[in-house]
């Protein structure tokens, strides 16, 4: 499978939280091509079952909505208001290229006061919230003809490949992680694996982890590992705070890391020659390992993560290489852990 061509339709589709049904299609479709049963629940997640020998029930999840925006006014001169769903810096706002999903797709761009004809203490701050506007180069008649209040909002943004296995483009938190998922899927085909695993594309994830709290109560697994991007290493970010592109993905340490599947990753990661690197999270929630963790009551549950350099801006950047290795340490871990470790995991 081209790994580089499910990222590249990935993240250049839309699908803001609450409206991801344009990726959802796309991976609906590719994982049905390898997958025993693939559906999708009421919230709109993407559910895909790989049968192993039944030693139990892995939960492997990453989320596939993206941050964007929704429209909150039109003023008297045509000009778009809009919200923000999900965490934007808006001081990467200025200048994009926007899709206003309105009664038929409308092309955009967000306009803010140049520095010309700024004040001089204007010039030292960032762009306040209340200045921000989306030019639709349409009259004020014709763009409330095609926009409502409530439309959603895209950034448009194509995948750019940079050098070696460099790539950079939006939304690839996490839909990167969801083409790990894939090769994850692809590899558990060509192997008899222990565990049944469940591989799901989660919505909503950017407003709360909704996605993931739904489908882990309705699969009631085993064990789960949610699978979600981390720093990647870039000038400005502390080293203990970024991590390396090109040297594999991080296995998270702490208060959402069951030990024992942390000590099983490692050891799988380690027969089978997988680069890996390590984080000590002591923080919680921000991801969608803390709604499977807390789900019914309980699931024993773990967090690999995918450097990522310039997260939530249309430019994040990362290393295919990592997704590579990272779906081959999901496939063998479904391939060495069995029912002895699954039953063990109650005991600390």
């Amino acid at each position: 499978m081209d790994l580089a061509e499910l990222l590249k339709a990935l993240s250049e589709s839309s699908g803001i939280s609450g409206y991801e049904n344009m990726p959802a299609e796309i991976i609906s479709k590719n994982w049905s091509k390898m997958a025993d049963e693939v559906r999708r629940d009421a919230l709109g997640n993407v559910i895909a079952v790989k049968k192993g020998k039944g030693h139990g029930k892995l939960l492997l999840a990453a989320h596939i909505d993206e941050i964007g925006l929704m429209v909150k006014k039109i003023d008297e001169k045509g000009f778009i208001r809009f919200a923000t769903v999900g965490g934007f810096d808006y001081r990467t706002l200025v200048a994009q290229e926007v899709t206003v999903h309105g009664k038929e797709k409308l092309r955009g761009v967000i306009g803010a006061k140049p520095p010309h004809l700024q004040a001089r203490n204007e010039q030292k701050k960032a762009y306040p919230e209340e200045e921000f506007y989306i030019d639709l180069g349409l009259d004020v008649d014709k763009v409330k003809e095609l926009v409502r209040i409530g439309d959603v909002i895209t950034i448009e943004r194509s995948v750019q490949k940079l050098a070696g296995q460099r790539y950079a483009g939006k939304s690839f938190d996490d839909r990167a992680c969801v083409v790990m998922l894939t090769h994850c899927l692809e590899r558990l085909t060509e192997i008899n694996h222990n565990l049944d695993v469940y591989l799901v594309a989660t919505v909503q994830e950017e407003v709360g982890t909704r996605g993931a709290a739904v489908a882990t109560y309705g699969i009631d697994p085993d064990l789960g590992i949610a699978v979600d991007v981390c720093h990647g290493e870039f000038p400005g970010v502390r080293a203990d705070r970024g991590f390396t592109l090109g040297k594999g993905p991080v296995i998270s340490m702490g208060p959402d890391t069951h030990p024992k599947i942390l000590e099983k990753m490692k050891e799988v990661a380690d027969e089978a020659k997988i680069n890996y690197q390590l984080e000590a999270s002591t923080s919680a929630g921000g991801t969608d390992a803390w709604s499977i963790q807390v789900a019914r009551s309980g699931v024993a549950c773990a967090l690999l993560s995918l450097p990522l350099r310039y997260m939530h801006t249309s430019v994040e950047t990362l290393d295919l290489a990592d997704i590579k290795e990272g779906g081959r340490l999901l496939a063998e871990f479904a391939l060495k852990a069995d029912r002895q470790f699954v039953e063990g995991l109650p005991c600390f």
